[in-house]
């Protein structure tokens, strides 16, 4: 079982991954996640690019969605435009 540790929320917001936790996980400087809160939990994802093949993936599964949901093309570049602004 991996040992808990304890971090705190600075008055900037910012908060210190341990370092146990960023030397298991490979973290570096600069890298990117994803912030999910809900209740009192908060989840941090990296965000990764993906290989070419798990992004071809996506895209079908995306246009396979999109089909069964009758998304028009214009429906997703509203939905685009507005997650953007």
């Amino acid at each position: 079982m991996t040992k808990l540790q304890v971090t705190q929320l600075s008055s900037k917001g910012q908060v210190v991954l341990p370092l146990a936790v960023r030397e298991r996980l490979r973290l570096e400087e600069g890298e990117k996640f994803i912030v999910l809160g809900s209740q009192d939990t908060v989840i941090l994802k990296k965000i990764e690019m993906p290989s070419l093949n798990r992004a071809k993936k996506l895209l079908k599964e995306s246009k396979i969605y999109a089909r069964k949901a009758r998304l028009s093309l214009s429906d997703v570049k509203k939905s685009i435009s507005k997650l953007r602004s």
